[in-house]
């Protein structure tokens, strides 16, 4: 059991013009064979891996996620919640991946749900640099390493989905040479995955 405590509660959430606002992130890590030198090209989609935690009561696999409060910066809340929901700490990048619209289903059933449960998500990377063996929602989160492939075949929602594409796209610009540039397309198959409809759009 931890003996960190998860926030709850929407006493401190943040609004934006009937938008609830979320910060959050996707963790990642590269994993080098023991024999590779120091080269800075990257096999994206063998040795990228992100790290996706389970929802409550539901299978669906999910980034950390949860509402930017108001006595915190976006940045902070997106470590905050990436500690709580998958026991994580790392470094942030401070430049999002972007911002998205969409609805949220755990909201879908309580009073104060703005825009039938409308949300505006910020998304960051975070370079993975410790895992906790203990973290507040660990009794209702499980946490899995996947490669992009998997986590893009296994994530069920577009905003998510758009989101693992951009950072995939930021993280070869920013790490690999143009011959190591991953192929979204070809490991991106929309039409083969379950999407859930929720998605409006991506704002930024």
């Amino acid at each position: 059991m931890s003996n960190l405590s998860a926030r709850t509660g929407r006493d401190h959430q943040r609004y934006d013009n009937n938008f609830r606002l979320v910060s959050g992130c996707i963790p990642y890590r590269l994993v080098k064979d023991e024999e590779e030198d120091d080269s800075t090209s990257v096999d994206f989609e063998n040795k990228l891996e992100v790290l996706m935690v389970s929802s409550p009561n539901r299978h669906d696999l999910v980034f950390p996620k949860g509402g930017w409060e108001d006595d915190e910066t976006v940045l902070e809340a997106a470590s905050r919640e990436a500690m709580e929901e998958a026991g994580v700490k790392g470094i942030l990048r401070e430049d999002p991946l972007g911002v998205w619209e969409f609805r949220s289903k755990s909201s879908s059933m309580e009073a104060d749900c703005c825009l039938a449960g409308g949300c505006k998500g910020y998304m960051f990377a975070l370079e993975v640099k410790e895992e906790l063996a203990t973290w507040p929602e660990q009794e209702n989160r499980e946490r899995r390493w996947l490669n992009v492939k998997e986590a893009l075949e296994l994530c069920r929602y577009e905003w998510m989905q758009s989101a693992l594409e951009e950072f995939l796209r930021v993280m070869a610009e920013e790490g690999s040479t143009k011959e190591d540039f991953i192929d979204i397309s070809s490991i991106s198959n929309r039409g083969e995955r379950q999407i859930d409809p929720q998605y409006c759009s991506v704002v930024n």
